[in-house]
């Protein structure tokens, strides 16, 4: 039987709305190439506040429009030709990390707009985010905006059960799913260094064009099945063995750094297993921790100068309520 996720409600303006971050477990980049892929929300949020204005600007930015390719491409599918309005975004999850601010920005605003002029239901709030982060970026996969539209763990072309919904784009089509939470905290830590999404991605396309890549693909969709299925029957001893399998793949299409291997190796002594999470080439990466060395492993990864969270999923994804 599929879930029923409730409907963003409609409302007048103001509107806060809100839709958490999230973090890539297995299956990052290809995705892209129709690969499963295991992401979760995690309980670092992003809000914004919307209500009737002079002008539409972003944070008191009347230029935002050309300056923010995803205020603009939010604005565009969900608010083109109507009458302006004023938006103030704040947010705790870091810029470029990999951790999905472009998707919660995304997510929160295409809610409240939605809210706006009627409600929505998930699957629809799900595909108009996916199409305004696309819009952004120019690549990219479902799997971060469907998972910050829904909450909790979401299995993308793989996974359990009926599908949530189907994402549609021109060349592709994928199947979002539940995956049951484990319980588990896990930690995610930010390099410092920003990456850009679009730019790995398309250097990653090209490896997996490469001879070999198809042989790296097919590694890439065995590990995040496997993957998959111990998350739902809660094996951490498999989860940990494949996060470390994973980050080998991460390695072989480029996409890891010095930084990032560097605060892996920071993270092994209290961490079950490690990989990178996101688009890599920086960003942050993502650690399971020995249990009850939670601490420990934070203050590793701080001595070893990242910022590092202790994270648990959110079983709740984007939300609006009237400011």
């Amino acid at each position: 039987m599929t879930e029923e996720l409730p409907p963003i409600p409609a409302a007048h303006f103001p509107i806060a709305a809100q839709a958490p971050g999230k973090c890539i477990v297995f299956g990052e980049h290809a995705v892209v190439h129709g690969a499963p892929e295991l992401v979760f929300a995690i309980d670092l949020m992003t809000q914004v506040f919307v209500r009737d204005g002079p002008a539409m600007r972003l944070n008191a930015d009347a230029e935002a429009l050309s300056r923010n390719p995803y205020f603009r491409s939010a604005v565009d599918l969900g608010w083109s030709g109507r009458s302006p309005v004023e938006v103030r975004a704040v947010s705790r999850i870091p810029k470029a990390a990999g951790l999905g601010s472009s998707a919660a920005f995304a997510a929160a605003l295409s809610a409240a707009f939605f809210s706006a002029s009627g409600g929505v239901d998930r699957p629809t709030l799900a595909q108009r985010s996916f199409d305004v982060e696309r819009g952004a970026q120019g690549v990219g996969s479902p799997g971060d905006t469907s998972t910050v539209v829904a909450g909790g763990f979401i299995a993308v072309n793989g996974g359990p059960g009926d599908p949530l919904w189907s994402i549609r784009s021109t060349d592709r089509r994928w199947e979002i799913r539940r995956v049951g939470d484990p319980g588990w905290v896990w930690v995610v830590a930010y390099s410092g260094i920003p990456r850009s999404t679009a730019d790995a991605v398309r250097a990653v396309s090209a490896k997996l064009a490469a001879p070999g890549g198809p042989e790296l693909l097919e590694e890439f969709r065995r590990v995040a099945a496997e993957g998959i299925e111990a998350v739902g029957r809660g094996d951490r001893g498999t989860v940990a063995e494949l996060l470390g399998r994973n980050q080998e793949l991460l390695r072989a299409v480029g996409v890891s750094h010095p930084r990032l291997e560097a605060l892996l190796e920071a993270a092994a002594p209290a961490a079950e297993g490690a990989k990178l999470t996101g688009a890599g080439a920086g960003g942050s990466v993502l650690a399971l921790p020995v249990p009850g060395r939670e601490t420990e492993l934070v203050r590793r990864l701080a001595r070893a100068g990242a910022l590092p969270f202790v994270v648990r999923p959110v079983p709740g994804g984007a939300s609006t309520v009237t400011a």
